[in-house]
């Protein structure tokens, strides 16, 4: 998720934080037709007025969406102004706290799957390789692999000896139920990326540790110089 996508979501949460407002949205949502201002009051027993204004503002926060019809299918003179109905806009609110990105672990998963299947593969490389040429069209679209993690919601810190230290995982949960086959994906698609960003000199290495991601950054091995 980027930060600007991050933000909306951040903001569309604050917006439903108000029960009547958060109700309002429910009530919405769950009807297929766009409903009015005096059915979303009348429904949740509130006041026409206090319902306009939390329907306006989750407008505002981009969760609903208005229209203006006549309910009656009148047309022409006489046939009254048109009522500003409401509809929501389909879709998820994500938001995390860390950052996680379990999309990203599903992603990679699925594309594992299906190519095993195709190939015959065995799904452990194949699972491998995927999240490693995933990574490394991440990195390559980056500028640093420390934009990388960032975006990814690592959170990255110096570990004072030339590495660097994951403070968060984004697959967590996933992580945590199946720890060989996450971390392995993890560090695969790690490496891609440093691979992808080729600025700095990195290797991924599986170094589980308390209150850290499942890997850490160190700087990769020097090559070995050819004698002549």
């Amino acid at each position: 998720m980027d930060d600007s996508a991050r933000h909306d979501d951040l903001a569309a949460v604050a917006s439903i934080a108000d029960p009547q407002r958060r109700a309002l949205l429910e009530f919405v949502a769950r009807h297929p037709e766009s409903v009015s201002r005096d059915e979303a009051a009348g429904a949740l027993g509130m006041a026409r007025g206090t319902a306009a204004f939390h329907l306006d503002r989750l407008v505002e926060a981009g969760l609903l969406v208005t229209e203006f019809r006549r309910r009656n299918g009148r047309s022409g003179p006489g046939a009254g102004r048109p009522a500003k109905l409401y509809r929501a806009i389909p879709g998820e609110i994500t938001v995390s706290v860390p950052e996680r990105h379990y999309d990203l672990a599903a992603e990679v998963l699925s594309r594992a799957v299906e190519e095993s299947d195709r190939t015959g593969a065995p799904i452990g490389a194949t699972l491998e390789r995927v999240a490693t040429d995933l990574g490394r069209a991440l990195g390559s679209a980056s500028d640093s692999m420390t934009e990388v993690l960032q975006r990814l919601g690592y959170e990255p810190v110096d570990d004072g000896d030339d590495g660097l230290l994951l403070t968060n995982c984004p697959f967590h949960r996933v992580a945590q139920n199946h720890t060989a086959t996450i971390c392995g994906a993890n560090r695969a698609l790690l490496q891609g990326a440093a691979d992808g960003v080729d600025q700095e000199a990195r290797a991924v290495v599986l170094e589980p540790r308390a209150g850290h991601c499942c890997v850490r950054l160190v700087a990769a091995d020097p090559a070995p110089q050819t004698r002549t």
